[in-house]
This record gives structure tokens, C-alpha cells and sequence, in this order.
């Protein structure tokens, strides 16, 4: 889609600005705002670059640089860490041969922390893109990750 379709979906309005980000974001294949997106957000909302800029360096959520198909968000909060969330956390890359911050050499998946994702109850607990998966202590990361293609 354009990005122009995109902006057509939301009034141009501050309020609309983390959705904005996420619709472009999400548009991306490679799962990133380009500086071509944080440009066309900017002047959409009638603001500066830096203020976007801003905006998309303090969320997690966003990514200034390319990432896989499949966003891996563990949860680093500290009851998920009480409950293994770092065992979790060494498991997933040495299945997949990456670092916290790092993508699959087929671009299938990206590695990262998030501070809470508030399913606690579940914990520890991961993301991959909009999925929310719980309860990750002593599971198969082949069966789970064999899931997404």
C-alpha cells in the first residue's frame, strides 16, 4: 500500500501519530520506519522531523533499521525474570543462531527485549509479531518457531 493510502486512514492530528507509525511500520517489509517515513509522518502531522524521531526512539515497538518478517519481543520485566525469562532469552538464540537485536540470516526472524508485554500470569512470556505466547519454561522453540514461514 502507499503511503499516502496509509495517511488517508487517520486524520492528521498528534493523537494520531503512534498509529501512524505503527500503519507505516507495519506496510514495511522489513519492519522498520525509514527516514522517508518518519519524513511523510512529519509533515502529515505538521511537525518536525525531530519530534517523530523522538517519538520513534523512545517506543521498543519501533525500528529505525531493517528487521525479519517475524518480531520475537521476550520479556525482560522482572516477573517474567523471576520465572526464567533469561533462560528463555539464551535458549531462543542459540536455536536461532542470534544475538538480542540481531535477524536470521533468511530474514525470517529478529530477536528482541521488551520491558513488559502485561501477561504476567503467563510468565515468561514472547511475542512474535502480534501473537502473545506464555507459560515458556521448558518448551519447544522448534515447534513454536516452525509455526511462522
Amino acid at each position: 500500500m502507499e503511503r499516502s493510502e496509509i495517511l488517508k486512514q487517520f486524520e492528521p492530528a498528534n493523537e494520531n501519530m503512534l498509529n501512524i507509525l505503527h500503519a507505516l511500520q507495519n506496510n514495511n517489509s522489513q519492519n522498520y520506519l525509514s527516514e522517508e517515513d518518519i519524513k511523510i509522518a512529519a509533515n502529515y502531522l505538521n511537525t518536525t522531523y525531530s519530534h517523530i524521531y523522538g517519538v520513534v526512539t523512545y517506543y521498543t515497538m519501533f525500528s529505525l533499521k531493517p528487521r525479519g518478517k517475524y518480531i520475537i519481543r521476550v520479556c525482560n520485566s522482572p516477573v517474567c525474570n523471576m520465572e526464567n525469562s533469561t533462560k528463555v532469552i539464551e535458549e531462543i538464540k542459540r536455536f536461532l543462531s542470534i544475538e538480542v537485536g540481531e535477524t536470521t540470516d533468511d530474514k525470517r526472524f529478529t530477536l528482541e527485549l521488551s520491558e513488559c508485554l502485561g501477561r504476567c500470569g503467563k510468565a515468561p512470556g514472547m511475542m512474535i509479531n502480534e501473537d502473545v505466547i506464555g507459560n515458556l519454561d521448558n518448551v519447544d522453540f522448534k515447534s513454536i518457531f516452525e509455526n511462522y514461514n
